[in-house]
């Protein structure tokens, strides 16, 4: 092999390690980003077939309706708590911030923030609806009561 194949060949080798060196760290970088969307429901008891549970820890976003009598608020600080619901379970919300004009109870939302636990989720954005004729497809599927095909 000649000096000039051997130079052509690191240079393309250099090139392929840098272009996936390059992509594994974007794709590390996306993985700490992505916020997989969850009901409570799905929070609870797991997500799919393989029943996928979220861990503490991970960004989410969780879809459902707000729990009527469920809503309290600090007096002192603008600390929200309140209870999303589906047809398969509840968790607890936390939100420091303003809320949205069209929050209310009984109302779907959707919330974007970190699982603390296995039932709470601290918020870092709250989302209302914005007509009261829409529900976004997650939330309205996961309300529907699970149908028995054992018939």
């Amino acid at each position: 092999m000649n000096l000039r194949r051997k130079q052509r060949l690191w240079t393309a080798v250099a090139v392929l390690a840098g272009v996936g060196l390059t992509v594994g760290l974007m794709l590390y970088a996306l993985r700490s980003n992505i916020d997989l969307f969850y009901t409570p429901g799905e929070i609870l008891y797991g997500k799919g077939k393989q029943q996928q549970m979220p861990s503490n820890g991970e960004r989410l976003r969780v879809g459902g309706y707000v729990l009527p009598g469920s809503v309290k608020r600090d007096h002192s600080s603008l600390l929200v708590t309140f209870t999303l619901y589906d047809a398969k379970g509840q968790v607890n919300v936390s939100y420091d911030g303003i809320l949205p004009d069209l929050f209310r109870e009984g109302q779907g939302v959707v919330v974007q923030g970190v699982l603390d636990s296995s039932r709470h989720v601290q918020a870092k954005q709250v989302l209302a609806k914005h007509d009261e004729n829409y529900t976004p497809p997650e939330i309205s599927q996961a309300m529907k009561p699970s149908e028995d095909k054992s018939g």
